[in-house]
Parts: structure tokens; C-alpha cells; sequence
């Protein structure tokens, strides 16, 4: 390890010699020689655990790999079992009561990490890797007091409900900074000041030295203080507001920050999750519940374009999180009805130019709920005669679908729809992950659609097609085995769409069941059994609430066959 003197926080490593074994993670191209030695490559070394770990698809995001969906970062490091020489004088620095000795001893015996990330300040350096004091910090947060584990909750949610909601604020301080404010603060009084009874005292004193940092742009390290750590983020530009909002956190006082952190302005605390959570999950069922996006008007590709541009300028008005969510909803709600207005989609060698528009409305469609969009994209690729890539996406949409997510439309939510929900959702994220995840609505396709297929042609004459995202999934795939001539797949693809209608009935509501029979009908009598067709077609004559609008003339025609 080699210090670097003007940036304190990282450090270079030299190969001094090879070990007795050979590792598979840092091979000899992992290194580059530099003046008087060979020092070990960040960029390469992280490429190399990549392509070592191929049966794992990950990817470089920053100093870490990325699974497929970024649901997950793994940061690679390397431990030193040694603290860097400038980080010794924490051990011996003057300080009261805490840390204690016995945890400053086994800190040091600890070490460090070496993460494989260079300074802020520097876009391209790939010999200094950054000094990591994460297991360190967590023991010293262990050794917290039950004030000092309050102090420390306070100001996170000081910097979550007041300075991150100051746009000019916003993200120059992060819950870092504020756990080494209060390490700093916590070495130099006494612990027992530290008490419950004096709790907004300790709050201040953090806050304090925060101003203090903030109006100097150095915040130290609390291992390293030469390493400043506002290097690249807070400088004397943008500090000023950040100094504002600090100064009035204090100027507001203890009454203040009970009402910020504490309150909404109807008078709710904000520690009562429980009621919290029923509130959100309230409100999101509501919308759930009478949503309508009027497809029945939908037959305009240049009013739906002006919509489109309407809610595109509405968003940048509007500042309440539920109303921007609601918008960017019925954008991507247009965009699938736009994407069924161009012209009818063709299989031609310009393929590629005819068909960037449908992708770009078909991917804002896919953002409405957990499948519709999906099987829209799913009818596009039957209608251009791309059949696998149907196959695919329908296979993806079944595997999606699960009777407990929560239906739009529906007007008596079951128990087992909440608990769904609550359990995959929570209220920190946007209304649209959480229909991505846990909503699914029934598939329009508006009149005249040029993504029907062309054996449903009738079906949006004159009206549009409501249906079931399962029922068009199990139809879809019927369609495609009935084309390339695959009489035993297409068998079985028939009889899951008949059950899928008539036992398990799954996501099929009274607006959907007579259009649901109507299309397994079709299906039938594409396969060749008029008379199964000619029952389902009766059945559907008889449904409650909505009849399907085709079901008579297709009975009719049937009989004249």
C-alpha cells in the first residue's frame, strides 16, 4: 500500500512480489506498470472478476456488478489486515470516553478495505483505490448508546423530510457526512451527555458541526481527517442554500422540528406506519378501483398524440407525487392506444423503419400495469408473422400472472388482494413500479386496432375489445401452433384456454367473461369442432352484464357455414 499525499482517502497497490499460489481474480494483465513498479488496475481488475463470474450475467455499474435487473450491486474489495499509516493516529488521538479502548483495539486489528473506485475529483485514475472503514464504522455504531442511536435516526430523517425536500439542497449531504458528524461529536464530550433527557441538545451539536464543515467545504474523514470528503460536492457555490436550510433547522427549534420530521400538515405522525401504510394503500386502491382511461373515444391517432403532449406538459406544472404518478400512468395508457392507431404493421425488408414507432409507443406501454403492455407487444410480433418471439412473450406474460394481484376496475377488493399488495409494495415507491409489480388489467384493444389479430378482425369493427391479459395469452398461442401447423401444441394450447375460461376463470370479471367465451368459440372454430364453437357462442349470449358484441353475428355465420 502506497499513500497517496493528495488524495488521503485512497491508496495505490505495488506488487512487490508474487505469492506461492496463483489467484484466479488478479492475474498478471491486472497490472500496469507505472514508474517504478507495477501497480495494481481498478478498471481491469473489476473486468476480470466479470468475466470469471459469467454464469452470472452481471454488469460494471461504478465499482460494482450489477445483476441483470440492478436489483443487486456486488462490491469486489480487498482487505488489508492493516490500517494505512495515516489512518494510525486515530488509534492514540486524544478523546474522552468513547470509542472504548477494547473497540479501538480490535478496529485495528481489523484493517481496512480497498474498494476498486477512484477519486471524485479525478475521471480517470486507475491505480488509486478508495480506503474503506465500513466494518469499522458498523462496529462503532454497534457500540451506540440508546441516545446516540436516536441522535443519529433524528438526523436521518432530518435530512429525508427537510433538507432533501430544498431542491437547491438536495443530495449535497448524505446520511455519510451525518454518521461521521456524530462520530466526531460523540469522541469529543462526554459520553453521558449522551442521555435521553438532553437528546435535542446532541441533535444540535451535529448539526453544528455541520454548518461548520459546510461553510469551510471540508468535511474529514473520521479515520483519515486530512481526506475531505466534500472533495467534488460541496464547494462554495452551492453550500450557501445548503447553509440556509441548516441555520433555520436550528433558527425553528425543537417545535419546528417535531412539526417537520414528525407531522404532515394534518396533523398525522409520521411514526405511525401503520396508519401511514393504510393511507397510501387506500389511495392507490382507489385509483385502482375508477380508473378509466375512456377507450370508447379513442379512435383519433392525432387527438391521442395531443394528449400525449397535453400530459407531457402537465408533468412539468405539477409538484404532488401522487398526481405526477397518476399522469405518467395515463401516458403510457395513450401510448397503447396510439401504438393500435398507426398504420397496420407489414412484413417487409424496411421492417426496421416501419416498426421504430410501434416499439417507441409499445415500450411507454408496457409502464400501465404487470401485463397488458406486454400483451399488445405480444400481438404485434403475431400480426408481423413473428411467431417464436409471440411464444416467448406470452410465456413470460403467464408466468407473471398470479390470482392474487390486484385487478383494475375491480369494485370489492378481497383480502388476499391487499396482502398481496402490501407485501410486494411499499410507500416509497412510484404508483407505476407498483403496477408493474402488483396490478393487472385487462388488455383494449380500440377499434379498428392494427395489433388484433386477423382471426379477431370482427371483434373491433365497430366496437373495441375488452379481454382478460391470460385468455389473449392463452389465444395468442393458439393462433401461433395453428399457423406453422402444430396440431399437438395447438391442441393443448386450446385446452388451457378452456380452462383458463370455464374452471379457473382467472382475472375474467362480468364486463369480460361473454368476450372471453366468445374468443375461446373462435378458437374452436378455427380448429375445426363447430359445434364446441356453437355452444360457446350461446354461452355468451347469455352471460350477465356484457354481452359480447360479435357473439351473435358470429353464431349466425357459423349456422350459415
Amino acid at each position: 500500500m502506497e499513500n497517496d499525499n493528495n488524495h488521503p482517502g485512497f491508496t495505490r497497490l505495488r506488487l512487490i512480489a508474487g505469492g506461492d499460489g496463483e489467484s484466479i481474480f488478479i492475474q498478471p494483465e491486472c497490472f500496469e506498470s507505472i514508474g517504478k513498479g507495477l501497480y495494481l488496475s481498478v478498471n481491469t481488475f473489476v473486468s476480470n472478476i466479470n468475466k470469471r463470474l459469467t454464469n452470472y450475467q452481471l454488469s460494471l455499474h461504478g465499482p460494482c456488478l450489477s445483476d441483470k435487473g440492478q436489483y443487486m450491486d456486488v462490491a469486489v474489495c480487498l482487505r488489508s489486515k492493516y490500517l494505512p499509516y495515516n489512518a494510525l493516529p486515530w488509534a492514540s488521538r486524544h478523546r474522552l470516553r468513547w470509542p472504548p479502548n477494547s473497540l479501538i483495539d480490535k478496529i485495528k486489528k481489523d484493517g481496512c478495505l480497498l474498494v476498486p473506485i477512484g477519486p471524485r475529483t479525478l475521471s480517470n485514475c486507475n491505480i488509486l483505490w478508495r480506503l474503506s472503514f465500513s466494518v469499522a464504522e458498523k462496529q462503532l455504531v454497534h457500540s451506540f448508546n440508546f441516545t446516540q442511536l436516536l441522535c443519529y435516526c433524528l438526523l436521518k430523517l432530518t435530512l429525508k423530510h427537510i433538507i432533501n425536500t430544498n431542491k437547491h439542497a438536495e443530495s449535497l449531504l448524505c446520511s455519510y457526512f451525518l454518521k461521521t458528524a456524530l462520530f466526531w461529536v460523540s469522541e469529543e464530550v462526554d459520553i453521558d451527555t449522551f442521555q435521553l433527557s438532553k437528546l435535542y441538545s446532541c441533535f444540535c451539536r451535529c448539526i453544528n458541526k455541520i454548518i461548520f464543515w459546510v461553510n469551510n467545504c471540508y468535511c474529514p474523514n473520521y479515520f483519515i481527517p486530512e481526506h475531505n470528503m466534500f472533495l467534488g460536492k460541496i464547494n462554495i457555490e452551492n453550500s450557501k442554500m445548503l447553509i440556509n436550510v441548516l441555520y433555520k433547522i436550528k433558527c425553528d427549534g425543537i417545535h419546528g422540528l417535531i412539526h417537520s420530521v414528525f407531522l404532515y400538515e394534518n396533523g398525522h405522525h409520521r411514526l405511525l406506519s401503520t396508519q401511514l401504510e393504510t393511507s397510501f394503500i387506500m389511495l392507490d386502491l382507489l385509483f385502482y378501483r375508477i380508473y378509466d382511461a375512456g377507450i370508447g373515444n379513442m379512435n383519433d391517432i392525432s387527438v391521442c398524440l395531443k394528449l400525449l403532449v397535453f400530459i407531457e406538459d402537465l408533468l412539468k406544472s405539477k409538484t404532488c407525487k401522487f398526481i405526477v404518478d397518476v399522469c405518467k400512468h395515463h401516458h403510457a395508457q395513450m401510448s397503447q392506444y396510439t401504438a393500435q392507431l398507426l398504420p397496420a404493421p407489414v412484413v417487409t425488408t424496411e421492417r426496421y423503419k416501419t416498426h421504430k414507432r410501434y416499439h417507441r409507443y409499445l415500450q411507454n406501454g408496457i409502464k400501465t400495469d404487470a401485463v397488458s403492455g406486454w400483451v399488445l407487444y405480444a400481438s404485434f410480433y403475431y400480426v408481423t408473422g413473428q411467431f417464436n418471439v409471440t411464444l416467448g412473450l406470452t410465456d413470460y406474460i403467464l408466468s407473471r400472472c398470479s390470482t392474487d394481484m390486484v385487478p383494475m376496475l375491480c369494485q370489492n377488493y378481497q383480502d388476499r388482494h391487499i396482502k398481496y399488495y402490501i407485501n410486494r409494495v411499499h410507500s416509497t415507491i412510484t404508483l407505476c413500479d407498483k403496477m408493474k409489480m402488483a396490478v393487472v388489467s385487462d388488455v383494449s384493444y380500440i377499434q379498428q386496432s392494427s395489433l388484433i389479430p386477423n382471426e379477431l378482425q370482427l371483434e373491433v369493427n365497430d366496437y373495441s375489445l375488452l379481454i382478460p391479459p391470460t385468455v389473449m395469452s392463452h389465444c395468442l398461442r393458439f393462433l401461433c401452433y395453428n399457423h406453422v401447423g402444430d396440431t399437438n401444441k395447438r391442441q393443448q394450447s386450446l385446452s388451457d384456454l378452456e380452462s383458463t375460461v370455464k374452471r379457473r376463470r382467472s382475472f375474467i370479471s362480468t364486463a369480460t367473461l361473454s368476450n372471453s367465451i366468445t374468443i375461446l368459440g373462435i378458437c374452436f372454430e378455427l380448429s375445426g369442432d363447430k359445434n364446441t364453437a356453437y355452444q360457446c357462442y350461446e354461452e355468451a349470449l347469455k352471460c350477465d352484464c356484457v354481452i359480447c358484441s360479435t357473439a351473435e353475428a358470429r353464431k349466425l355465420q357459423l349456422l350459415m357455414d
